[in-house]
């Protein structure tokens, strides 16, 4: 496998064989937090509107550690398209998407990065529908196409509620030869939506020929770790885990589900999608997430809708690594009074219980 001149690079199963890989996810809430995209649709139209805004959030996540420069392809489908009378856009979409990010995974120093297709959930999933189950299969199978044509190293398949759909996005993506991550959505059912555990879902998919399986998005750490531990016991392949950075609970486990009493002017009165902020993870959370799910056998591992830059250092930092962005790590012995620098006034540093 090789980079455009830049050299042979080790694949993704390579990688994992010998330690944790890291894929930085979350692109539609971040560029929508950036003014580019908007939220609902979440359609990424901004590859071909702002393509330099999302050149430069693949850079900051390879910067901050991400191993895959995932090319922005999620709800790039068809239908979301055809939602908004697009349709004509698909493919450009798709291959902008796909060259974009090829061009930042061959900028990283050292190594170049994997380069990710991807591929998601349909909204258009009806059980025992062989009608449906076609109409999804060529969705999948144009969107693959052009993964593959734009030089994939890997595709991406995620966020699915039913295993029934993963198995056919996994069927479109093993006839490639690439390596395949599956990872499935949990909601507040703590089952798929035809009634799986999670361990039960990622065994089919192992079964099926998955390399990685997992479970991603939907649950922050607190609520997707038990379960991303379940499916650690119950398979032999790798197993992925990639949670929202936001803190879920028992009682509300999806980041849709999270309220906030303390604010009384939201729209509906529902935080999800753009009122989260009271309930992220802090850097340091996420870095703890990393090591808890290291520590069970994950190596597979990233943070999906509302992560920034910032938490995918933090967790590259937690597995002992020290990327690029490191140099800007946190350093509080220079601060004026919360510092230990010697040549501090004390006037400043005694006052400290008064700031």
């Amino acid at each position: 496998m090789t980079s455009d001149g830049n050299g042979a690079k080790r694949g993704l199963l390579e990688r994992l064989a010998e330690g944790p890989v890291i894929c930085a996810e979350g692109y539609l809430f971040e560029l929508e937090s950036r003014g580019y995209l908007q939220a609902g649709g979440f359609v990424p139209e901004v590859v071909l509107e702002f393509p330099e805004a999302v050149s430069q959030l693949h850079r900051e996540f390879v910067r901050a550690g991400s191993d895959v420069v995932e090319a922005l392809t999620y709800y790039g489908h068809r239908e979301k398209l055809r939602l908004i009378g697009k349709e004509d856009l698909l493919e450009p979409l798709n291959r902008n998407a796909l060259a974009i990010a090829k061009d930042v995974a061959n900028e990283a120093d050292g190594e170049p990065a994997l380069l990710a297709g991807n591929i998601c959930n349909t909204n258009l999933y009806v059980l025992d529908d062989s009608k449906t189950d076609a109409v999804i299969r060529a969705m999948f199978e144009e969107q693959v196409g052009w993964a593959v044509e734009g030089g994939a190293d890997m595709i991406i398949a995620e966020t699915f509620s039913y295993t029934a759909e993963a198995l056919i996005a996994l069927d479109v993506i093993k006839q490639t030869g690439l390596p395949a991550v599956v990872t499935m959505g949990l909601h507040r059912e703590h089952v798929t939506r035809e009634g799986h555990s999670a361990a039960d879902s990622c065994k089919m998919l192992e079964d099926a020929g998955a390399d990685v399986v997992g479970l991603n998005c939907m649950r922050g750490p607190a609520t997707l770790l038990p379960f991303v531990k379940q499916v650690r016991e119950a398979v032999s392949c790798h197993v992925a885990a990639l949670p929202v950075p936001f803190r879920t609970t028992e009682a509300e486990p999806t980041f849709q589900s999270l309220r906030d009493p303390a604010c009384n002017c939201i729209p509906g009165d529902r935080p999800f999608p753009v009122a989260l902020d009271p309930m992220t993870c802090n850097r340091y959370e996420i870095g703890e997430f990393a090591k808890e799910a290291y520590d069970a056998g994950v190596r597979y591992l990233g943070i999906c809708c509302g992560n920034a830059p910032h938490h995918t250092r933090q967790m590259a930092e937690a597995l002992g690594r020290r990327p690029p962005a490191s140099r800007f790590s946190p350093d509080m012995s220079k601060h004026f009074a919360f510092g230990t620098d010697e040549s501090l006034l004390a006037e400043n540093t005694q006052y400290v219980d008064k700031l």
